[in-house]
C-alpha cells in the first residue's frame, strides 16, 4: 500500500475534528495539531480554512463520482445501472466512510456554495437515472430512498438495526433490476 500523502493525512485530521468534536471545533490550529504538522506546513497546502474545506469536499466527491461511474460503467445490466451504482455506492458509503458526512457538514455550515462540486455531480446522476431504462420517477424515488437512509445516519435520526438496513438495501437494488415492474404503485 502506497504511503499516505501529507495533503491526505491533512484532510483525515479535518475529518476525524469534524467527527469526534463537531463541526465548530474545526481550526487551523487543531486541524494542525492532529495532523501533526506545523501551522506552517498546513498552510503550504490550504492557505486558509475555505481552502481545507474546499479540498475536503472536492477529495470527498472526486471518490464517490468516480466510484459510482466505476460500478455504472462495469454493470452488464441494460436497465438501472446508473440507479443501482448510485444506490450501491450510496449505501456503501453511508456505513462505511465518515469521511463524506464530515465535508459535507463542514461546507454546509461554513458556506452551502462550497457543496456546489456535489450539486453538479447530483445534476449529472439525475439526468442519467431518468434515461437509465427504468421509470425515472421509480428511478429518483429509490435515489432520494437512500439519500434519505444516508442523511438519516449523518444527523444520527435513527436506529436500524443492521438486519433491517440490509433489507432496505436489498429492495431498493431489486427495484433497479431489468425485469421490476416500472409501473407499480
Amino acid at each position: 500500500m502506497p504511503k499516505k500523502s501529507r495533503y491526505i493525512e491533512i484532510l483525515e485530521a479535518a475529518s476525524r475534528i469534524v467527527q469526534t468534536k463537531g463541526v465548530f471545533s474545526l481550526t487551523l490550529d487543531a486541524v494542525a495539531k492532529e495532523a501533526g504538522v506545523s501551522k506552517g506546513g498546513l498552510l503550504y497546502h490550504f492557505p486558509s480554512k475555505e481552502a481545507l474545506v474546499t479540498a475536503m469536499v472536492e477529495h470527498v466527491i472526486d471518490d464517490y463520482v468516480e466510484n459510482i461511474k466505476q460500478r455504472a460503467e462495469a454493470d452488464t445490466g441494460e436497465k438501472g445501472k446508473w440507479t443501482r451504482a448510485i444506490v450501491m455506492e450510496t449505501y456503501e458509503q453511508t456505513f462505511s466512510n465518515l469521511d463524506i458526512n464530515a465535508g459535507f457538514l463542514v461546507a454546509l455550515a461554513m458556506d452551502p456554495k462550497l457543496l456546489g462540486p456535489i450539486q453538479k455531480a447530483y445534476e449529472d446522476w439525475q439526468e442519467k437515472i431518468e434515461a437509465d431504462g427504468i421509470d425515472p420517477v421509480n428511478a429518483t424515488i429509490l435515489r432520494l430512498a437512500v439519500d434519505g437512509l444516508w442523511l438519516s445516519e449523518l444527523l444520527g435520526l435513527k436506529y436500524i438495526d443492521e438486519d433491517l438496513q440490509q433489507r432496505i438495501y436489498q429492495r431498493l437494488l431489486s427495484q433497479t433490476e431489468d425485469g421490476a415492474d416500472s409501473n407499480n404503485g
